[in-house]
């Protein structure tokens, strides 16, 4: 039976819940899987770090406070953030990295992927910065030292999105996507649909915690512009950088839009999208667009996400599913570590 040593690199709540998982079903994944994990460290910049080489105690660690320091009270625990001791020497074989997303320039997470890669490490993560700025170089890194660097959860939380895309779509010659990327911007149109206005539609957001106190990342594009780079770059073999996506968001919208497009028989979506041309040049943008009710996208709403791919096979194959949630997301960690599983399997 195969086991793995993780290291959790940010332990808010998508690796608190890939703890819970690990405790509650462990188990059960040495039939189902053919594996089973360990957590030999975790570090966090709030609530401190802790190795513990044998083993540390999932279920103890998912019920840990959410208190600054409390790693110190598990043995052999500390109220400092080790992340390099925690990343080079637990032990661990993956390093599961879920730290929040820097855009400019991905860091520190940028770096723990790193340290992780050139110590012959596997790395699953989340985070979008690391993958839309510096995808290519990891991924370069991580082929020079003979591991894997996964990253399903960066674009649609627990929705297999770019997996789909590259084993159930292969041969059919992707050309082209379309999508909604933000399940809070979309959460917004659906209530402006209602009557509320933006204003309140993004307080209704924040209050039921799909939105962040400053949900500006959201409203306006940037996290659907970072991406569109990561999709654009995995599934078009394009070579985008953040800059060469044009970016608007929905805030300069109102009820009078929303109504006339009603009228119209039409839904505004903040839609990032990408397509490959005849001369082989790629374009992306994120936008405010009107959707007739015939179109894939047109019917997404709430906080679901969606991507409707063009292909020269099949035409449109659109894939929507939940965008956010701690446990979606640790699912999408989970589904990388499969990944790693079967590609040592293979080797």
């Amino acid at each position: 039976m195969t086991e793995y040593k993780l290291a959790l690199v940010g332990f808010g709540g998508v690796n608190r819940a890939l703890a819970q998982l690990i405790a509650e079903r462990n188990e059960n994944w040495k039939t189902e899987l053919g594996f089973t994990l360990k957590i030999v460290g975790v570090t966090d910049l709030f609530l401190g770090s802790v190795i513990g080489r044998e083993g540390l105690d999932a279920a103890l660690l998912a019920k840990l406070p959410a208190v600054k320091g409390a790693m110190a009270q598990l043995a052999g625990g500390e109220a400092d953030a080790l992340n390099e001791a925690v990343i080079k020497d637990s032990g661990a074989d993956i390093i599961v990295e879920a730290t929040f997303t820097n855009p400019v320039d991905g860091e520190p997470a940028t770096s723990f992927c790193r340290w992780a890669l050139e110590r012959g490490k596997h790395v699953v993560t989340t985070n979008k910065g690391p993958i839309a700025l510096h995808g290519a170089a990891l991924k370069a890194l991580a082929r020079s030292n003979n591991v894997t660097f996964e990253y399903e959860g960066s674009v649609m939380s627990g929705t297999p999105v770019i997996r789909l895309a590259k084993q159930s779509l292969a041969g059919s010659s992707i050309v082209g996507f379309e999508g909604i990327l933000n399940g809070t911007s979309n959460f917004v149109l659906t209530r402006m649909e209602g009557g509320l206005g933006f204003a309140e539609a993004v307080s209704k957001a924040q209050e039921l915690g799909y939105a962040e106190a400053d949900p500006t990342a959201d409203v306006e594009g940037h996290d659907v512009r970072l991406k569109v780079v990561i999709l654009a770059n995995e599934l078009l073999g394009a070579k985008l950088k953040v800059s060469d996506v044009t970016c608007s968001g929905i805030s300069s919208l109102d009820l009078g839009d929303i109504e006339k497009a009603r009228q119209d028989g039409a839904r505004w979506k903040l839609i990032g999208a990408a397509m490959r041309h005849a001369d082989g040049s790629i374009s992306a943008s994120v936008e405010p667009r009107l959707l007739k009710h015939d179109h894939p996208l047109s019917g997404i709403s709430g906080a679901t996400n969606a991507v409707s791919f063009t292909t020269d096979l099949l035409g449109a194959v659109t894939v929507s599913g939940p965008g956010a949630g701690r446990m979606e997301t640790a699912f999408a960690l989970l589904s990388d570590i499969i990944s790693i599983h079967q590609s040592v399997a293979h080797n």
